[in-house]
């Protein structure tokens, strides 16, 4: 079957769905292509800026439908215990991925996309057009939005640089019950990796973890690794204690890359974690994930608009304006993993932070962006 829409989207998580929905306000024909079903959970941190509601209420997804936590404090702990805490400048929301994607997912299918539950084989350019293949759908377009998450089968059908190398992290995710302050997103450091802890919807506990393999293999299953390495951070030990698990085991990702990806290749213009992965250190990554779907969006309707609009320079249009928006925050996620990985650093920082308040904000603020504008 071979069809001819204005717009392919590849992968269904955040960015995708938002592109999606804002795409399909106008005429524009969108078929958006996910391998997996809706509902299902998702290794997130589930922590989103207040930055993004402006955005989301112009597309008609007025997330206060799902009852989200309100979150308007940060704390940050190191592994031998000291704390610093924070008022966060624009606050947030705490929402499950089960919940938040299923929502957009419904909003999309109302706008009348078109949703194809396959896995894209090959995505081929020629004569300025795209040839996306998946296993019983050939499409035909001019527009491709990569939005296939932090790695896929379609980075390694593209030939992408960091496809090839091998990285240390892994990430587990998991929702637990128990005491936990509503309005606060908490950062634990501990041997080899960091810890968020946040409550999402129904006064859920979301627990995700960044680790390093290298320590992590050293341990029989999750549970060992957890009381012998996060639990020497006694503020996480207490988080851990005090909550029960919802899930009947944890969700893992392994192989999570942190090196810099391009926004835009073989002519794919990449949105959220596709284009460069947001760090968890930014505490923001939802956020900006939706907010690349606004700015591709945004320019793709301008080149169906305006004739005059060469692929090369919507090409050139939107990796400025990624850099614009991303290119400082992920930097500095990036100086901040390297901080925090160095325990001696990492207790003398927080130790003037406590001391000095104010500081606090100031490297928050370095990391989140502005309320998004809408025109």
């Amino acid at each position: 079957m071979e069809t001819n829409p204005d717009v392919v989207i590849i992968g269904g998580g955040l960015a995708g769905l938002a592109a999606a929905i804002h795409l399909s306000r106008t005429h524009l024909k969108v078929t958006l292509i996910e391998k997996l079903a809706y509902p299902r959970h998702k290794v997130c941190g589930e922590y989103i800026s207040n930055e993004i509601l402006p955005y989301l209420q112009w597309l008609d997804a007025d997330v206060s439908a799902l009852s989200p936590t309100n979150i308007s404090k940060f704390a940050f702990t190191t592994s031998n215990g000291k704390a610093a805490t924070a008022k966060l400048p624009l606050g947030g929301f705490g929402i499950s991925r089960y919940a938040l994607d299923d929502f957009l997912y419904q909003k999309a299918i109302a706008n009348h996309c078109t949703i194809i539950k396959e896995t894209v084989t090959d995505v081929s350019f020629h004569n300025d057009l795209f040839t996306v293949t998946s296993s019983n759908q050939v499409l035909k377009t001019k527009i491709v939005l990569g939005a296939f998450g932090k790695r896929s089968n379609v980075d390694q059908v593209l030939d992408r640089n960091f496809i090839h190398k091998k990285s240390p992290w892994l990430a587990v995710k998991a929702h637990y019950s128990g005491n936990l302050d509503a309005d606060l997103v908490a950062l634990h450091n501990f041997n080899g990796g960091y810890c968020g802890v946040s409550k999402v919807e129904n006064n859920i506990i979301n627990i995700c973890y960044l680790a390093d393999y290298a320590t992590f293999k050293e341990y029989k299953n999750i549970e060992d690794y957890q009381q012998n390495v996060l639990y020497k951070n006694k503020h996480l030990k207490a988080v851990f204690e005090n909550s029960q698990l919802l899930f009947d085991k944890p969700l893992t990702i392994s192989q999570i890359s942190f090196d810099k990806k391009k926004a835009v290749e073989n002519h794919i213009l990449m949105i959220g974690d596709t284009a460069g992965l947001i760090h968890p250190l930014c505490g923001n990554g939802m956020a900006m994930a939706i907010h690349s779907a606004k700015i591709a969006s945004e320019l793709i309707l301008a080149y169906y608009s305006d004739k005059k609009i060469s692929r090369e320079a919507l090409e050139k249009n939107y990796t400025k304006e990624w850099k614009k928006y991303f290119g400082k925050r992920l930097f500095m996620g990036r100086i901040l993993a390297r901080i925090l990985t160095q325990k001696t650093i990492t207790n003398t920082l927080v130790a003037i932070v406590a001391s000095f308040p104010g500081i606090l904000p100031g490297i928050i603020k370095q990391t989140h962006g502005k309320p998004i504008a809408i025109d």
